[in-house]
C-alpha cells in the first residue's frame, strides 16, 4: 500500500519522479521478464487507464485507514448456522476430486467435477481469489480474494453453497484451517496485506477471535517497518501452531492456538520478503521463498526452528516462486523440493532427506533449465514422473502460453515442450498459461489458459502419463480462470 517495494523495486515518490511519466507508463504497458505484467499490450488495462496509474504514482500515497474488530466483526455474517447445516453430505459429488477454481475477474469461484468435467456451481467470493483451502475434515471450502473477503463453503450440501463470510482486512491473500490431530477445524486464520496483521477465527462460524498486528523491525538491519504484510500460512501436522510468513520483516511465526486467549508465538528470524511456500513430503519442514533475496528458508515444524537459510551463492535462482512447491525423488540424490524462479529459467532442486541424504539435505543438488523467466508454479504428483513448469509472466507469448515438463527419472534429459495455449483452440490473446493441478488420482493434470476479461479462456486437462490432450473446458461463465485446487490433494498437502 505504501509501495515501498518488495518483490518489485520501491514505487515511492523519489523513485517515480526520477523515472519520470513516460518510463513508468511504458513500463506498465509492456511489463518486464522480472514478472511485471504487460498491462496495456495484455488488454487488462486501456490507454486511458495507464495515463491514469501513471499520474497516481507521481504522487505521494495515502495511508489507507486501520481494520480493527470493529470493522472486522461488522463484516462478520453466519448465512446458515452450524445447527441448520446438513448432518450428512447431501450430494452424489466426489467431494475429493472436486476443483475450486479462481475466476479472477469475475469474483467468482467454480466448483468443477474431476470426473465428467462440468461445472457444478459458481459461487461468488471476493475479488481475485487467490487461493482455496480445505478443512481437515474435508468439509468446508474455505477461499480468500484479494480484497480480504473470506468465504466459507459446505460441500456437504445439495449444492455447496456459502455459509458464512468475513472480512479481514482491505486486501490479503492467505486463509487456512487448524490441521493438527485432535484440532481439526477448530480454528481458521487468515492473514492480510493492509493492516498488516492476521486474524484467527472461529472454525465453524468464521467469528473473529483475536487480531494480531505484525508490524515490527526486520530481521537484517532491525529497523522499524510500517506495512509487514502476511504471505503464506500453513497449518502444521505436528503441532497445535499455524506457520504464519511476514514479508517485509522476514519474520517466521509459530503461532500457537492451544490457548488463543494467552497466545503463544515463536518469532523465527529468517530473511525478509517471504512469499510462497510449502511442506516437504514427510509434512515436517516448511519451505519458502524469500523472493526478493533470492533465497529459500527451511523450518523444523516439529522442533520449532530454523534449520537452514539457502543462497543465491548455494544455487537459488533470482526470485524463486515456488507456489507450494513440487516433492519428488531424485534418482541420484533422493527426496527433493523444487521451485522455479520469475526472473530466469532454472528450476532449483532441493534435497530435503536429512535421515536418509544427510549429504545432500538443505542444498541445491541440481539446477534444471526450463523455457524462460516468469515462472508462477511447479507440479507433480506422488504417482508422476513429471514436472510441469510453467512461465505465464514470460513477456514472449509463445513461451507464457505453453509449459516445460520434465522426466523426474531421467532429470538430465532436455524438458518437453507442450503447447497448452494451441490445445485450448483459442487463436484470441495471450493465453497465458498457468498453474498445474493434478486429479486425486494424479492420473491429469489441469491448466487454466488465462485470457483477458473479455476475452475467451479455458482449461486443458493433460493425461499426464502421455501428455497428451484429453479435455478442454470451456464454459462462458470461465471469466479469467487462475488457481485451481484438487480437495484431495490440497487438504492433504500433496505437491
Amino acid at each position: 500500500m505504501l509501495r515501498k517495494g518488495a518483490t518489485g523495486k520501491p514505487l515511492t515518490t523519489k523513485e517515480t519522479k526520477e523515472l519520470g511519466f513516460d518510463y513508468i507508463k511504458s513500463f506498465i504497458n509492456y511489463g518486464s521478464p522480472a514478472g511485471m505484467p504487460n498491462w496495456g499490450t495484455f488488454g487488462a488495462l486501456s490507454a486511458g487507464d495507464i495515463d491514469l496509474m501513471t499520474r497516481y504514482l507521481l504522487n505521494e500515497p495515502a495511508v489507507p485507514p486501520e481494520f480493527g474488530m470493529k470493522e472486522v466483526r461488522a463484516s462478520w455474517k453466519v448465512i446458515v448456522p452450524p445447527d441448520k447445516r446438513p448432518t450428512k453430505k447431501m450430494n452424489d459429488l466426489d467431494i475429493d476430486n472436486l476443483f475450486s477454481v479462481t475466476l479472477r475477474d469475475s469474483g467468482d469461484i467454480a466448483l468443477i467435477d474431476g470426473h465428467n468435467y462440468k461445472i457444478q456451481t459458481i459461487i461468488k467470493t471476493g475479488y481475485a481469489v487467490h487461493i482455496s483451502r480445505i478443512s481437515a475434515s474435508g468439509r468446508y471450502l474455505m477461499v480468500i480474494g484479494r480484497d480480504a473477503l473470506i468465504n466459507m463453503i459446505d460441500l456437504w450440501m445439495k449444492t455447496p453453497q456459502t455459509v458464512a463470510s468475513i472480512k479481514i482486512g482491505m486486501e490479503a491473500r492467505s486463509v487456512e484451517t487448524s490441521k493438527t490431530k485432535g484440532w481439526e477445524d477448530r480454528y481458521a486464520i487468515a492473514g492480510a496485506y493492509w493492516p498488516p496483521q492476521f486474524v484467527i477465527m472461529d472454525g465453524a462460524t468464521l467469528e473473529p477471535i483475536k487480531i494480531v498486528s505484525t508490524r515490527g523491525m526486520t530481521v537484517d538491519t532491525q529497523e522499524y517497518h510500517p506495512e509487514p504484510r502476511v504471505a503464506a500460512i500453513v497449518g502444521s501436522h505436528y503441532r497445535p501452531e499455524f506457520v504464519v510468513n511476514v514479508k517485509e520483516t522476514g519474520k517466521i511465526l509459530l503461532v500457537n492456538y492451544e490457548d488463543v486467549r494467552n497466545l503463544k508465538i515463536t518469532s523465527i528470524d529468517a530473511e525478509r520478503f517471504l512469499h510462497d511456500g510449502g511442506l516437504d513430503s514427510t509434512g515436517r519442514y516448511f519451505i519458502v521463498a524469500a523472493n526478493a533475496r533470492n533465497t529459500i528458508g527451511v523450518v523444523d515444524t516439529k522442533e520449532g526452528k530454523l534449520v537452514k537459510l539457502i543462497r543465491e551463492d548455494d544455487g537459488v535462482g533470482t526470485t524463486p516462486h515456488p507456489g507450494r512447491g513440487a516433492n519428488f525423488v531424485h534418482p541420484k540424490y533422493g527426496p527433493v523440493w523444487a521451485t522455479s524462479h520469475l526472473g530466469d529459467e532454472t528450476v532449483a532442486l532441493i534435497g530435503t532427506d536429512p535421515k536418509g541424504h544427510p549429504e545432500h539435505a538443505w542444498k541445491v543438488v541440481q539446477s534444471l533449465e526450463a523455457r524462460g523467466g516468469g515462472s508462477l508454479f511447479v507440479k507433480t504428483h506422488p504417482k508422476s514422473k513429471n514436472l510441469w513448469v510453467d512461465s505465464p509472466l514470460n513477456p514472449e507469448a509463445e513461451i507464457a502460453s505453453s509449459v516445460a515438463v520434465f522426466d523426474i527419472t531421467q532429470p538430465d534429459k532436455p524438458f518437453e515442450v507442450v503447447p497448452i495455449g494451441e490445445m485450448s483452440g483459442i487463436s484470441e490473446g495471450t493465453r497465458r498459461v498457468v498453474q498445474g493441478e493434478y486429479n486425486k488420482a494424479g492420473t491429469e493434470i489441469w491448466f487454466s489458459v488465462w485470457n483477458g476479461k473479455d476475452q475467451e479462456s479455458a482449461i486443458v486437462v493433460i493425461d499426464d502419463k502421455t501428455r497428451k490432450l484429453k479435455k478442454v473446458i470451456k464454459d462462458p461463465r470461465l471469466i479469467t480462470p487462475t488457481g485451481k485446487f484438487n480437495v484431495y490433494n490440497t487438504r492433504e498437502d500433496v505437491y
